[in-house]
């Protein structure tokens, strides 16, 4: 395995989180945010905001709306 670099772990970083790459393509960006301090705290703050999204969305809205 090769390190991808920060610009193309940054590009997939969705899909990656998704489960939506090949899985070459996945162990090379496991590899990379386990090496990369700036794209494992991006990798953070994109999974923390999907799990709270995924939560505001499964609560239901008010009655008086």
């Amino acid at each position: 395995m090769t390190d991808c670099g920060c610009e193309k772990a940054r590009r997939d970083l969705e899909e990656y989180l998704r489960h939506e790459v090949c899985k070459t393509e996945q162990s090379d960006i496991a590899e990379h945010l386990a090496n990369c301090e700036g794209c494992r705290d991006e990798a953070l703050v994109a999974t923390t905001l999907t799990e709270v999204l995924a939560r505001a969305c499964k609560e239901s809205a008010p009655e008086e709306l």
